[in-house]
């Protein structure tokens, strides 16, 4: 789950790290006043999950809060990547003498947090990584022992940091692994982490936090903040089930038990020359109505042309799913032709259940991929 923003810096604040002051605004009148009561030059700043609002015009910098004002009309249901602006962070502008880069993230290929820090923070990090790959230095961390202060100093060394500034660096380090191990974060990122040129003061001068969905239950209070606007309508239904779904750009609807099988399901099918339009996995157990519940998700797709029912029976009985699927063709009245294919618990069950559907079936993994494939180019 992503933060926007103004959300990621609440919580750095609450854990100490120092950030610009400012409000957020949802309107032109309130970004004036805003920027009013700050009694300086303001950083307009809109607030959508994405990258490269800079460089879109989502970042402007206003002198006077009449043109705060006039800005923020500028911004303000501005389309940036696909991303309407319907909320902008006014902060008091900062004097920077230096930019930095600070993130804690998980590196999957070694199953271990990192620290990755650079003194090349801003805008292009991405293309520093790439380009000067000598200045981004990765300091992986001990799931046991934490991060420990040698670590800090390591890469402040690395950085040329001056060691006035390492106490302080060092505090906002900790600070940022509190963030991500309490938080149950897979990302906490300060890009830039910028020292004052007036008094050399460290500030967060952007922030972007990643919660682990899966651990949203132990962070009622983190769960609220999600952005249900930004978010499609199937993947908000599917949460209320407990489905795993995300909604993709293919046309054939994918209804499987098992992360795994789920995935191998949507290669299969690009194998097979489609594309899938979804990631769904019922997960162990289902339900007649959990079932139910999903294909309505995947029917809600306007571009599903087809539906491909992917069922190993272990734990999940396959008579249990060919119900939720009947119970969903009697009240929809199903025309979207649909490959099932049963194996496991009950699975002649199932079949018999589904014999007078009027749907296909298959035996072999690729032949229903290739069989929900050809459905769709009959259409």
């Amino acid at each position: 789950m992503k933060l926007h923003e103004y959300q990621a810096k609440q919580i750095f604040s609450k854990f100490g790290i120092p950030i610009p002051r400012g409000m957020l605004a949802n309107n032109s009148d309130h970004a004036k006043q805003i920027a009013e009561e700050l009694n300086c030059p303001v950083v307009l700043k809109a607030q959508v999950q994405i990258g490269g609002r800079g460089k879109a015009g989502g970042i402007r910098l206003a002198k006077s809060p009449k043109e705060a004002e006039m800005l923020a009309t500028q911004i303000l249901g501005m389309n940036i990547h696909g991303f309407s602006v319907k909320k902008i962070l006014v902060e008091e502008a900062i004097n920077i003498s230096q930019e930095l880069y600070l993130a804690i993230a998980i590196d999957r290929s070694v199953n271990s947090a990192v620290m990755i820090v650079s003194d090349s923070g801003g805008v292009d990090i991405e293309k520093t990584a790439q380009v000067s790959p000598e200045k981004v230095t990765q300091i992986y961390i001990d799931s046991l022992l934490g991060l420990r202060e040698f670590q800090i100093r390591n890469a402040a060394l690395s950085i040329d940091l001056s060691r006035l500034c390492w106490q302080k660096f060092i505090e906002i380090a900790l600070s940022v692994w509190h963030v991500f191990t309490d938080c149950d974060a897979s990302l906490v990122e300060i890009n830039p982490l910028v020292i004052t040129s007036q008094n050399q003061e460290f500030v967060s001068l952007d922030g972007k936090l990643i919660i682990d969905d899966n651990a949203l239950f132990r962070h009622s209070d983190l769960a609220e903040l999600r952005d249900l606007e930004i978010e499609p309508a199937g993947e908000i239904e599917a949460r209320k089930y407990g489905l795993n779904y995300i909604q993709m750009d293919g046309n054939i609807g994918c209804l499987v038990n098992g992360a795994g099988l789920a995935m191998a399901t949507m290669d299969m099918i690009k194998m097979s020359g489609g594309e899938p339009a979804n990631f769904l996995d019922i997960g162990g157990g289902a339900s007649a109505e959990k079932v139910g519940a999903a294909l309505r998700i995947i029917l809600s797709d306007v571009n599903v042309r087809a539906i491909l029912v992917n069922i190993f029976g272990g734990i999940t009985r396959c008579d249990e799913v060919a119900k939720g699927i009947i119970n969903v063709i009697k009240d929809m009245d199903l025309k979207i032709p649909m490959v099932v294919r049963f194996r496991g618990n009950r699975a002649d069950l199932a079949l018999k259940i589904l014999s007078n559907a009027h749907m296909e079936t298959a035996v072999s993994f690729r032949e229903a991929a290739e069989k929900v494939v050809a459905l769709t180019r009959k259409k």
